[in-house]
């Protein structure tokens, strides 16, 4: 069992940044595909990155202003996220690819607002 833990939302001016952590109870690996989707309200959760080894790959919306990255040594995946805009106001969640079942965290507001 894999329990995710997310930290490091807020609110934040337009133009801001925030970084997100999230931390497993188990160990992970460079070899496990760790993401980050989000859910804005009454919108479905979309993909934003994820991480496997050193590839990374990023939604259109989040390209050169998110940054996924992982310290396997404190099992934690981060998201910094620079430039924000009000469409990127959502509930952040950490997401580890499972085989079987996936693994969800359960959410970091970010707000995004003048």
């Amino acid at each position: 069992q894999v329990q995710l833990v997310e930290s490091g939302g807020g609110s934040v001016q337009p133009g801001g940044s925030l970084r997100l952590s999230c931390v497993a109870s188990g160990s992970i690996s460079s070899r496990d595909r760790m993401g980050w989707y989000r859910q804005a309200p009454g919108k479905q959760r979309e993909f934003v990155a994820s991480i496997i080894g050193t590839w990374t790959n990023y939604a259109d919306s989040v390209k050169g202003r998110f940054t996924i990255s992982r310290d396997n040594t404190k099992n934690t995946i981060y998201l910094q996220m620079n430039s924000l805009k009000p469409e990127d106001t959502a509930v952040y969640y950490c997401k580890k690819f499972a085989p079987l079942s996936d693994y969800w965290g359960q959410g970091t507001q970010v707000t995004v607002s003048s």
